[in-house]
């Protein structure tokens, strides 16, 4: 998009390969809290970003409207965001609209438009109608065919918030502290191959599927061509948004247990793989055959969230950090310990996962949302 030509990364920063900070905090009973025990510990790790990329993700902060897709969109024009609610109006029923508030942050220039729309959908006289489906393909539609525009956000009772700016500056813009959630997940942002600009920014949002993630995705080219069989347009212009449709084909749609994704994105290596008895043997040979072109190449470190879980993975040698700690039914994910012990000092436990291991904590109030698989990957229930 030619808009994006003033917003590139000005300061033309060198690589610098242990970057970006991530942290997620999940009270597993369901209980609400305020954002500003996340806020602090993401600040904490201010210098694994460089003021080009900030956001939070959280659920459960809009329980008078659970029932209704929020959509949040950026807008780089007035008229991007006329053609983005003229397609609004034809697709769904808009229940309710507003102009996301915020206010004056010294340190945030020039920022885009931000609205929400609280939506249903308006369901086209077809026998087999899959609402999810209707909305991922309307979030591509105006990704790719409405220039200005960018929706970032569109799940039930749950929304990203993000920018260009460290964390701390993100959260004083949307004035976070005022919404509560019983699970947040937070990114400062260091650019290192792709832009710094607002839709760069973590966390990657489809339906109610986010991804923040540190690291650098070599496979981005096979796992983006891989997915675009399937419909999933990539236009965020960086390596992670990759990694949130996958974790919706492999789970959403391919019904696959969150165990089993994971060795998916992070297999064990073919070596090791022949040590594992034979049943286990050939289900991790098998995965690799069909889902080969999904597997993560490179550094990384992802939290990934939705309604009712939230899961940390590393890659399957460690390359970027993770720490994991409990306290309670909260469960914490960080890159750094410290962020952790900033806001809960005594914890219950505190412990670094191995690599490709799967941390998951669930919501203890209901079943878990997906299917899950025995002697796979680690609960911190």
């Amino acid at each position: 998009m030619k808009e994006l030509k003033r917003i590139q990364n000005p300061y033309n920063e060198a690589k610098v390969i242990d970057a970006c900070s991530v942290f997620g905090m999940m009270d597993q009973s369901g209980k609400c809290f305020s954002g500003e025990g996340v806020i602090r510990a993401i600040a904490n790790m201010h210098d694994r970003g460089n003021g080009l990329g900030g956001g939070f993700a959280i659920y459960g902060l809009y329980p008078d409207l659970a029932d209704y897709f929020a959509f949040h969109i950026m807008y780089l024009s007035v008229q991007a965001k006329k053609q983005t609610e003229d397609y609004l109006n034809k697709k769904f029923a808009i229940i309710q609209c507003e102009e996301v508030p915020t206010q004056p942050t010294t340190t945030i220039n020039d920022p885009p438009l931000v609205w929400r729309y609280f939506t249903s959908c308006n369901k086209p006289p077809v026998k087999e109608f899959i609402e999810e489906e209707y909305v991922i393909s309307c979030v591509m539609e105006i990704n790719t065919g409405i220039d200005g525009a960018f929706v970032f956000s569109s799940g039930k009772d749950m929304a990203v918030f993000k920018g260009v700016g460290y964390p701390e500056e993100i959260a004083e813009f949307f004035n976070l502290k005022q919404y509560m959630g019983y699970l947040w997940t937070a990114h400062g942002r260091f650019p290192t191959n792709t832009p710094g600009w607002w839709g760069g920014a973590h966390p990657f949002c489809l339906l109610d599927w986010t991804v923040v993630h540190n690291g650098e995705l070599s496979s981005y080219g096979i796992n983006r061509r891989y997915l675009e069989q399937f419909g999933y347009k990539c236009t965020m212009q960086t390596d992670t948004e990759v990694v949130a449709y996958a974790i919706d084909l492999l789970i959403r749609k391919h019904k696959l247990p969150i165990e089993i994704a994971a060795k998916i994105l992070a297999p064990p290596l073919w070596s090791e793989i022949e040590r594992h008895p034979k049943r286990e043997r050939e289900l991790l040979k098998a995965l690799r055959q069909v889902y080969g072109s999904l597997l993560l190449n490179g550094p990384f470190t992802v939290i990934i969230a939705h309604h009712g879980e939230m899961i940390g993975l590393t890659d399957r040698i460690r390359l970027r950090p993770l720490t994991v700690g409990t306290k309670n039914d909260v469960l914490y994910l960080s890159s750094e310990e410290s962020a952790i012990r900033l806001i809960c000092p005594n914890l219950d436990s505190a412990w670094i996962p191995m690599g490709g291991e799967p941390i998951i904590g669930r919501l203890t109030e209901r079943q878990p949302s997906s299917p899950t698989a025995e002697g796979v990957g680690s609960s911190a229930n």
